[in-house]
């Protein structure tokens, strides 16, 4: 039964623990090389720069050469620019497309940036059977560790969850929660089958699909504002007793690392550095934070 509800009136922390009021995290989505495409024998993707039909016979060149980009330049660009400011994020990475670009791997494995499981491919676990879907977060579990060094403890898939991938989330040893939900900007804990269960919501609001999905960006400075003045009111909501705030961004790098898109991520970075009450934060950390000072 949903619950909306949610925190109501009431404020689970006043600050974050950092002494924060906003805790800003931004996802990056590394999907390239895990969609479908005619080399794996699964047909045609879309999500690229266009919304043309492609008759499902003919290979669609052109997408997979929009995925391509991300994979060969977007991911770099976006790279240097959270290098350029020090700030941390959490990449949501689907395994196959890690396997597939050893570079960014080896750079992944280096850093100290957060790591979300995505998936094993990048494909709508509402179109599988639960064997399917399963058996894809398994396969992701096993590989991403060892791709990254590290304990990947999140998950996520791609736009649509289905009835049963909390459930399957939660039964996996290694992870302790799922960003699925879009439901609140704070984290919240739930049940499954009787159990305790972290949920660290996600943003399709703050998120550059929204260059695609109406209403559209008409340049990408409004997307820079459109996230500066997200953070703003958030900032400004928290000084007046709202208690600590959360914001999520979601980027892609076929679509973030196009140099005019870039920009708005650079300015918005560049500004949101300035704010003293504000701290960029990877997913990690926060759950770390709720688990310590929000008592389930």
């Amino acid at each position: 039964m949903r619950d909306l509800v949610g925190y109501g009136p009431t404020t689970p922390l006043p600050r974050w623990p950092d002494g924060s009021l906003v805790a800003v995290n931004v996802v990056v989505n590394v999907e390239e090389g895990a969609e479908a495409s005619w080399e794996d024998g699964e047909g045609n993707d879309g999500w690229g720069e266009y919304a043309l039909p492609i008759d499902p016979a003919v290979r669609d060149l052109g997408t997979e050469g929009h995925y391509a980009f991300g994979a060969r330049v977007g991911i770099w660009r976006l790279v240097r620019l959270f290098e350029r400011f020090d700030v941390p994020v959490t990449f949501g990475v689907c395994a196959r497309a890690l396997e597939r670009n050893p570079p960014f791997a080896a750079w992944l494995r280096a850093s100290d940036h957060d790591v979300l499981g995505h998936g094993y491919r990048w494909a709508e676990v509402t179109a599988m059977t639960e064997d399917e879907e399963r058996a894809d977060l398994e396969h992701a579990m096993r590989v991403l560790p060892e791709l990254v060094g590290r304990p990947v403890r999140g998950w996520y898939v791609r736009s649509f969850p289905s009835e049963r991938t909390r459930r399957l989330a939660a039964t996996h040893p290694d992870l302790r929660y799922d960003s699925d939900a879009v439901d609140d900007e704070l984290p919240y804990r739930t049940e499954v089958d009787g159990r305790p269960w972290l949920v660290v919501p996600y943003s399709k609001v703050h998120n550059d699909t929204r260059y695609f999905l109406p209403p559209t960006y008409a340049t990408p400075r409004h997307f820079a504002e459109s996230l500066t003045g997200a953070v703003e009111f958030l900032l400004d909501e928290a000084r007046h007793g709202a208690g600590a705030r959360m914001m999520t961004v979601g980027l892609h790098p076929r679509w973030s690392g196009q140099a005019a898109r870039a920009v708005a991520v650079r300015d918005f970075l560049a500004h949101v550095t300035t704010l003293p009450e504000v701290a960029f934060v990877h997913r990690q950390q926060v759950v770390d934070w709720w688990d310590e000072h929000v008592p389930g």
